[in-house]
C-alpha cells in the first residue's frame, strides 16, 4: 500500500525498475541469441538512463518541495528504495556482462581490452587511432578554475585522467567520441578465420593514451577512469509573452545542458582522491547520485553491437506482410472504401502508411491532408510526402508536438523546415501535450468531399515501426472522421467545445467514459450477465483507474491485464483483487500498443488507443481511443491477445513481490506469442490473398 493510497498500490519507479530488470532477464537468458542477449544489455542501460533524467529526476525535485513544506520522508524513502534496486540490478548487470564475454568467445568473438592485444594488433590499433580517431580528441586540462559542470555533456562516456610527473598530478577530461566514430572497432584477423577480435573505442583510447600527451606534458605515468554523468531532463518556458513557443522550446533545451545532475556513474577502480575531486568540481553534494559501477559506460551504445559471427548468433529476420486488403484495390482509398484496415506493426509493412500519404500528395482527388507528429524517422518519408503535397496545391497542417521529451531538438528542426516549405504548422495548447496518432485526409469524390482517417497507437516513425508492436486502423466510416476531423478542430481552437459518441478523446471525456464502461462491467455482473475486462498497456498507474478496477475484482469481474512496463496494480490480493491476472511479455519487439476490451454481456467493445492509463495521459494530454466496428477485426484483435495471454515463452507474472518469475508452463504447448502472431497474421494475409473466407 502506498502512503498515498489507501488501496494496494506499487510506486511507479519501483514498477519501472521492476520492468527493467525483466529487459536484463533478456540478456541473461541463454536461449536468447547471444548477440541479441549483448544488445538487451545496451537497451536496459539507455533505459536506466532515462530512468534517471526523468523519474529519478523527478523523485528528487519532490524531495525538495516536501522539505520546503515541512512534509513526510514519502519522497526520501523512496528514494532510498530506488538507489538500493539500482544498485542491485548494476551488480546483476556487471554479472552478465562477464558471463556474455565468455559465451561471446566460445563462439569465436572475443571483445578485448586494451592489455589483451598483440604486438601486430597494437602496431594496426596505433596507425587507426592516428588516421580514424585522434582528430576528435581534445582533452579538456582541469584547473582550479575549470568549470567542468559546463562542460560534461548528459549521457556521455569521459575518461578522467591523471598525468603523473613524481609527485606532481594533472587531470583531464576525454569525451569518447561515439557520435565521430564507431563505438566497436573489428581488428584484423590474425591465424585462423573464425576468430573475430573486437575492441571498444574506450579501449583503443586507453591504450593510445600516451599519445595524446606525449610533447605537450612530460610525465612518468598516464592512467584513466571512465565517469558518465546524468542530469535532470525537465526544463523551464520561459513565461515571456513575446517569446513564442518556439523560442521557449530552443531556449528551454539549452537550460538541460546545464541541469541538476541525478547520477553520476565512475569506474569503482578510481582513486579516492579523483572521485572527492569530481565530486566538488561538479557540486554533487547527495552522496546516493554517485554509483559505482565497472569500466564501461554509455552501454546504450550495445544497441548497436555488430555480429561478426554467423547469421544464427542474431534474430533471423521476419519479414514485413503486405496487406492483401491494399493490395487487392488501384489505391490505398479504393482500398479502404471496401472495408476498415487494421495492420499490426512491425508483423504488417509500415510503408502502407508511407504510401498512403505519398499517394495523396499527387492524388488530383484529394484536397487536403491532417497530420499529428510527435516522433518522426531521422530521413522521414512521411514528412517528404507532406512537401510534396504542398507542391501539388494540396492544404497541409501538421501539429508538432514540441515537448515530445528527448525528441524536442529534432521536432523544432522539423516545424522549421516543414514551415520554409509552406506547411501549415500548428503547436496546438501550450499546457497539453498532443500524444494522439491521427491522419485525416479530405478527397473529393462525386462532387462530394469525403474523409479518410488514420488512428493508431504508435508514431508515425518507420525505423521504430519495425520493432514497436502497433496497431493501425484505416477507416472512411463517416462519424469516425468526423470526430477525428474534430480532434484536429479541437487542437486548433481549444475554445470550442465538441461531443465526442465513438471516439475517447483525453482530456475531453476519456476518465468519464473509462469509468463507466468499468462500472457497466461490474452492473452486468451483478445482474447474472457476462461480463469481463481486459486490458493491454504499457503503462498502468493512474490510481482512479486501479481503485475502479479494484472494485470491478471486488464485484466479480475478471480482469485481464498484459503490462509492459509499469504496474502500480497488485494482483491476487483476496477480497481486492483476486479476480485479476496480469503478465508482461518483454522479447525482441517491444510491445507498444494500448488495447482495451469490455465483455458487455459477451458483445465485447474493443478499442485501440494512443493512451497509457496513467493519469497524465487521460488528464493533461490529447489522446485518441477509436472503436473497432468492423466484427472480422474485432476478432483478429480478440485473438492476437489470447495468444499472449498463452504465452508460456516470454510472459512473466506481475506481483506484489515484482519477482518477475516466467508463467509456468506445466504440460501446456511451448508458445512464444510474438512468433505465434506473426504465423496468424501470415495465415492470415495467405486466406485472402486466395480469397477464402476469413
Amino acid at each position: 500500500m502506498s502512503a498515498q493510497t489507501s488501496f494496494p498500490y506499487i510506486e511507479k519507479e519501483l514498477s519501472w525498475l521492476s520492468f527493467n530488470e525483466r529487459v536484463l532477464q533478456e540478456a541473461a537468458d541463454p536461449k536468447v541469441p547471444v548477440i541479441e542477449r549483448v544488445r538487451f544489455l545496451g537497451i536496459y542501460s539507455n533505459n536506466q538512463d532515462e530512468f534517471f533524467r526523468v523519474r529519478v529526476a523527478d523523485v528528487r525535485r519532490q524531495i525538495l518541495i516536501d522539505e520546503s513544506k515541512g512534509r513526510g520522508q514519502r519522497a526520501r524513502n523512496l528514494l532510498a528504495a530506488i538507489n538500493d534496486k539500482v544498485l542491485e540490478l548494476q551488480g546483476k548487470f556487471d554479472e552478465i556482462y562477464k558471463q556474455l564475454l565468455l559465451d561471446l568467445a566460445r563462439r569465436n568473438i572475443f571483445l578485448v581490452n586494451e592489455t589483451q592485444l598483440s604486438p601486430e594488433q597494437g602496431r594496426w590499433l596505433k596507425k587507426h587511432f592516428r588516421d580514424k580517431i585522434r582528430r576528435h580528441i581534445v582533452p579538456l586540462i582541469i584547473t582550479d578554475d575549470t568549470n567542468i559542470s559546463r562542460t560534461l555533456n548528459d549521457g556521455t562516456t569521459y575518461l578522467v585522467t591523471a598525468i603523473r610527473k613524481g609527485e606532481q598530478v594533472t587531470h583531464s577530461l576525454l569525451e569518447v567520441p561515439t557520435a565521430q566514430v564507431p563505438r566497436f572497432v573489428q581488428l584484423p584477423t590474425q591465424g585462423s578465420k573464425k576468430k573475430k577480435t573486437l575492441i571498444l573505442l574506450d579501449n583503443i583510447i586507453r591504450y593510445c593514451l600516451a599519445e595524446v600527451f606525449t610533447g605537450f606534458f612530460e610525465f612518468d605515468t598516464v592512467e584513466c577512469y571512465s565517469i558518465k554523468l546524468t542530469r535532470d531532463a525537465e526544463y523551464d518556458l520561459s513565461d515571456e509573452i513575446e517569446m513564442s513557443l518556439l523560442e521557449k522550446m530552443s531556449s528551454g533545451l539549452k537550460q538541460r545542458l546545464t541541469a541538476e545532475p541525478v547520477s553520476f556513474v565512475y569506474d569503482r577502480e578510481m582513486p579516492q582522491t579523483m572521485q572527492e575531486m569530481l565530486q566538488q568540481k561538479l557540486g554533487i553534494t547527495a552522496a546516493n547520485a554517485m554509483i559505482p559501477g565497472g569500466r564501461y559506460h554509455s552501454f546504450r551504445d550495445f544497441i548497436a553491437f555488430p555480429n561478426p559471427g554467423r547469421g544464427y548468433l542474431e534474430n533471423p529476420k521476419v519479414p514485413a506482410l503486405r496487406s492483401n486488403q491494399f493490395t487487392a484495390h488501384p489505391n490505398t482509398f479504393a482500398a479502404i472504401r471496401s472495408r476498415d484496415i487494421l495492420l499490426y506493426y512491425p508483423y504488417h509493412a509500415f510503408s502502407h502508411v508511407t504510401e498512403m500519404l505519398r499517394q495523396a500528395a499527387f492524388d488530383p482527388a484529394v484536397r487536403s491532408i491532417k497530420i499529428n507528429i510527435y516522433r518522426v524517422a531521422k530521413n522521414s518519408q512521411i514528412v517528404h510526402s507532406l512537401i510534396e503535397a504542398v507542391k501539388n496545391g494540396k492544404d497541409v497542417s501538421v501539429v508538432v508536438e514540441l515537448q515530445a521529451r528527448f525528441d524536442e531538438e529534432a521536432n523544432i528542426g522539423w516545424a522549421k523546415f516543414l514551415t520554409d516549405h509552406g506547411v501549415r504548422i500548428n503547436f496546438g495548447i501550450p499546457t497539453l501535450k498532443i500524444h494522439s496518432k491521427l491522419i485525416l485526409i479530405k478527397r473529393m469524390e462525386n462532387g462530394e468531399l469525403r474523409n479518410y482517417a488514420h488512428v493508431g497507437t504508435g508514431n508515425f516513425h518507420e525505423k521504430t515501426a519495425k520493432i514497436y508492436t502497433d496497431f493501425a486502423l484505416f477507416t472512411c466510416h463517416e462519424e469516425i472522421c468526423s470526430e477525428v476531423e474534430n480532434v484536429f478542430e479541437f487542437i486548433e481552437h481549444s475554445y470550442k467545445k465538441f461531443r465526442f459518441n465513438h471516439l475517447l478523446v483525453s482530456p475531453n471525456d476519456a476518465r468519464r467514459k473509462l469509468y463507466s464502461f468499468i462500472d457497466r462491467e461490474i452492473q452486468n455482473k451483478l445482474a447474472g450477465k457476462s461480463a469481463g475486462i481486459t486490458l493491454k498497456l504499457n503503462n498502468l498507474v493512474d490510481s482512479g483507474l486501479i481503485k475502479r478496477l479494484y472494485d470491478a475484482s471486488r464485484n466479480g469481474v475478471r480482469v485481464r491485464l498484459i503490462i509492459r512496463g509499469m504496474c502500480s496494480l497488485v494482483p491476487g490480493i483476496a477480497g481486492v483483487s483476486d479476480n485479476i491476472q496480469a503478465t508482461s511479455i518483454v522479447d525482441r519487439f517491444l510491445e507498444h500498443p494500448r488495447i482495451m476490451v469490455f465483455d458487455n454481456d459477451d458483445d465485447p467493445k474493443v478499442y485501440l488507443s494512443s493512451a497509457d492509463w496513467m493519469t497524465r495521459n487521460i488528464d493533461r494530454r490529447i489522446e485518441v481511443g477509436c472503436p473497432i466496428y468492423d466484427p472480422a477485426l474485432k476478432q483478429q484483435i480478440l485473438d492476437i491477445l489470447a495468444l499472449q495471454f498463452k504465452d508460456t515463452t516470454k510472459a512473466r507474472v506481475l506481483n506484489r513481490e515484482q519477482s518477475n518469475q516466467y508463467v509456468k508452463r506445466g504440460n501446456r504447448k511451448k508458445i512464444r506469442s510474438q512468433m505465434a502472431i506473426y504465423d496468424y497474421l501470415f495465415d492470415h494475409e495467405k486466406r485472402l490473398a486466395l480469397k477464402i473466407p476469413i
